[in-house]
């Protein structure tokens, strides 16, 4: 047989001219259904997860430890003050691949609100990263105050998240207490300090910035106690995912020699990242399996379909027709159906992925009809202490073109067994019968 016979009984097999009933195309536009609703998670998933992926990516590199995070030695005189510790960090800028550097003190304290407390995570920075850094400008979103008053500000201003700003009953305006720590003579000596909330701020994703507190690096000198504080200097490179980040890693470790552990981003964060992977993979492979349920529907229509047509095999076997060909036809009506899913289903997948935001509030309203009705707490789908607050998707065409090819493949390995027993049927046997 021929291809163009082959596509002609194909053709005949999916869309006959008679318009008899038929178990067997009811069953082929049943799985073909069944192929777009399976497709339909799986390019959702695929999408949501790429951006929930990337955005926690991104506020991990850009908010907290940039592209290389240099760990600083606490003991030596280059950090002894805020203005040394700026000139020590500042040398970087002659290094190949740096493009800025922000010197930072970390240090664990407790924060007291006007009736709580709650342990926190001070950042003391140069007061113009707000405005410097591009991370911190585009991923900060300012839910109250003004942040041109930590920047512009003489006052002993500070900058809480917005988890922080609600557990401990602050808002922008008030103040509110850091309490630092050291020995003396054997005994721990507790350190009151008075800040003002110059602003809230919230990166969508409180799991990184529920306990973040930022001050200027000048009042963390001069008014905490600094015994157990950590050193660090955050530099930004070119490109957070160029292979040349090693390089300038190297570069940078040559510079602080034995003074600093200079470590990338990826190295920093293995954990996160790992986790993320894991995820995304799990629920692509738990997408797959249903595809995969799905598609064997197909062979069970082929199934019917090849029992329903026997006397036509039959008939043109006895005209030429070769084992070969009737597989390939019946191939190529299982390939037609699974082809039709997907035309079906990536669209419907597409609008749902790139409406996200709205259908998850939507349903989360609805929801929350319910619960008010119950008098009971509001429910939150996507909770960012979680969660990103705001969906992101990236769906590339690479990736749907790897997913049609995969269902399509899927297609015709659980097909081959029944189109392959419609090619070695009898001729005589079947027109005995008939």
């Amino acid at each position: 047989m021929t291809f163009s016979s082959c596509l002609a009984f194909a053709k005949s097999l999916v869309f006959p001219k008679t318009e008899k009933k038929s178990s067997a195309r009811k069953s082929l536009f049943g799985a073909m259904i069944c192929i777009a609703l399976s497709i339909i998670p799986l390019i959702v998933v695929v999408g949501i997860t790429n951006g929930m992926i990337s955005g926690m990516t991104e506020r991990i590199i850009n908010l907290s430890s940039s592209h290389i995070q240099a760990y600083v030695a606490s003991n030596i005189k280059k950090v002894a003050s805020k203005d040394s510790f700026i000139e020590y960090s500042s040398g970087l800028l002659n290094v190949d691949g740096v493009l800025n550097v922000y010197p930072q003190v970390e240090l664990s304290a407790l924060a007291a609100g006007k009736q709580k407390r709650s342990g926190i995570q001070i950042r003391a920075l140069e007061q113009d990263i707000f405005k410097n850094n591009k991370g911190f400008v585009e991923l900060f979103e300012i839910k109250d105050g003004n942040i041109n008053d930590f920047i512009e500000g003489e006052d002993k201003n500070a900058v809480i998240g917005e988890k922080m700003a609600a557990e401990l009953e602050l808002k922008a305006g008030d103040n509110f207490r850091i309490i630092t720590t050291k020995k003396i003579n054997g005994r721990i000596a507790p350190k009151l300090t008075t800040f003002r909330v110059a602003a809230i701020v919230s990166s969508g994703y409180q799991e990184l910035d529920q306990f973040w507190v930022f001050i200027p690096m000048e009042y963390a000198y001069s008014s905490l106690y600094l015994e157990n504080a950590s050193y660090s200097v955050m530099i930004e490179t070119e490109d957070a995912f160029s292979p040349e980040l090693v390089k300038t890693q190297y570069k940078v470790n040559e510079y602080f020699g034995k003074y600093a552990n200079v470590y990338r981003w990826d190295q920093i964060h293995t954990a996160e990242f790992e986790n993320f992977s894991s995820t995304k993979v799990m629920l692509v492979f738990v997408m797959m399996m249903i595809v995969l349920v799905a598609s064997v529907n197909i062979s069970s229509a082929i199934i019917m379909l090849v029992m329903e047509r026997k006397k036509e095999i039959a008939i043109l076997k006895s005209l030429g027709a070769t084992p070969r060909g009737i597989t390939f036809s019946f191939q190529l009506a299982a390939l037609a159906c699974c082809s039709g899913g997907l035309l079906c289903g990536i669209p419907v997948a597409l609008g749902i992925s790139y409406s996200a935001n709205y259908l998850v509030h939507g349903i989360e309203k609805f929801v929350n009809l319910f619960t008010k009705l119950a008098h009971k707490g509001e429910v939150r789908l996507m909770d960012p202490a979680y969660y990103l607050s705001k969906i992101s998707v990236e769906i590339s065409f690479g990736q749907i073109l790897a997913i049609c090819l995969l269902t399509l493949l899927l297609c015709i390995l659980v097909t081959f067994i029944p189109c392959s027993k419609a090619g070695k049927e009898k001729p005589l046997d079947i027109l005995r019968k008939n």
